[in-house]
């Protein structure tokens, strides 16, 4: 079996702290047959020489205009093995950190051509039980992510990420 090329990407759970919100980017997917919605924690690729904080400090300053202070915890473990997820790669792999933030309007430093180019359409401060809710067409990454961060909040920070599918 040939070796798998996985893309390495970090996403931040960012909460407001004082609503309970989470923030969530929104990215469409032009695929045959029409328009993919999926609502996703901000973050992004780890490049070439960057640890996993480096990245996940730069992505949320580029996308949503946040500067990551300290270390957050490391709360899940994403493994997607699927070219069509990630193209030029075989899948991807998320690690999720978890921010808790006073709330702030979110405005990243790149402009809305370049993150348009990323497929990031919006930004969007979601209540968890909206999200565990919802019945629209849009889906989020992780697909159970409403039951994912219950689980989160009436379990506490788990002494390791804590695997999740899809």
């Amino acid at each position: 079996m040939p070796p798998v090329n996985l893309r390495h990407a970090v996403r931040a759970l960012l909460f407001d702290e004082g609503g309970g919100r989470i923030l969530l980017c929104r990215f469409a997917f032009v695929r045959a047959g029409g328009t993919l919605v999926v609502w996703a924690a901000p973050g992004g690729g780890v490049e070439r020489g960057e640890t996993s904080l480096d990245a996940l400090r730069r992505e949320l300053r580029e996308e949503v205009g946040f500067a990551l202070e300290g270390e957050p915890p490391h709360v899940w473990h994403q493994v997607v093995v699927d070219p069509a997820h990630a193209p030029g790669y075989d899948g991807v792999v998320n690690d999720y950190f978890l921010v808790r933030t006073p709330h702030f309007a979110p405005r990243g430093a790149l402009t809305d051509e370049q993150l348009a180019a990323e497929n990031v359409t919006g930004l969007r401060w979601w209540h968890p039980e909206d999200i565990r809710g919802y019945r629209g067409s849009d889906v989020f990454s992780p697909r159970d992510l409403g039951g994912l961060l219950a689980r989160l909040d009436a379990g506490g920070l788990p002494g390791t990420p804590v695997p999740v599918g899809l």
